[in-house]
């Protein structure tokens, strides 16, 4: 997240606001409000890019291997924001071997996963959460008329949609 000239001064007042709380004005006060809508909404918009490139790289992984070359770029983008693979991953990056950046992300998904397992077994066997999608994204959205396209062959049409 990188930040332009006026959300660094107005980070800078919040800083000293925090160290002399006396001296706050509506105005800075207002800013700072503004900052954390803005950081809010960066974090938000952080976790829909992570829930959308994890599911774009379970549908390349679902099409190897006709997808090799999109698929270890989108799984090389998605370690980067700190995405841990599944054994799917490392059973397609397996199958991929031959290819060199197949096999070097193996070992790097190795690693991290490997990583994770010794993280959960000091920690007593407690799952560590992956940062989640927003809630308003976690919801499935059933669409209208999905299941009245289900039923066109049988001739009846239901009169609600299915939950």
């Amino acid at each position: 997240m990188a930040f332009g000239a006026e959300e660094l001064r107005v980070l800078r007042r919040a800083l000293a606001l925090a160290l002399h709380p006396g001296h706050a004005s509506a105005r800075d006060a207002q800013d700072c409000l503004r900052l954390a809508e803005s950081l809010d909404e960066a974090i938000r918009e952080g976790a829909r890019l992570r829930a959308f490139l994890v599911a774009d790289l379970g549908r390349y992984r679902a099409a190897l291997p006709g997808t090799a070359a999109g698929y270890l770029a989108l799984l090389e983008e998605t370690l980067g924001i700190g995405y841990l693979p599944v054994p799917d991953d490392l059973a397609a990056l397996r199958a991929l071997r031959g290819n060199p950046r197949a096999a070097d992300l193996l070992e790097r998904c190795r690693l991290r996963a490997e990583r994770d397992v010794r993280a959960r077994f000091a920690q007593g066997g407690v799952k560590i959460p992956a940062p989640a999608a927003p809630p308003a994204r976690a919801r499935l959205l059933a669409l209208s008329g999905g299941a009245a396209r289900q039923s066109e062959g049988d001739g009846k049409r239901p009169s609600e949609p299915a939950p």
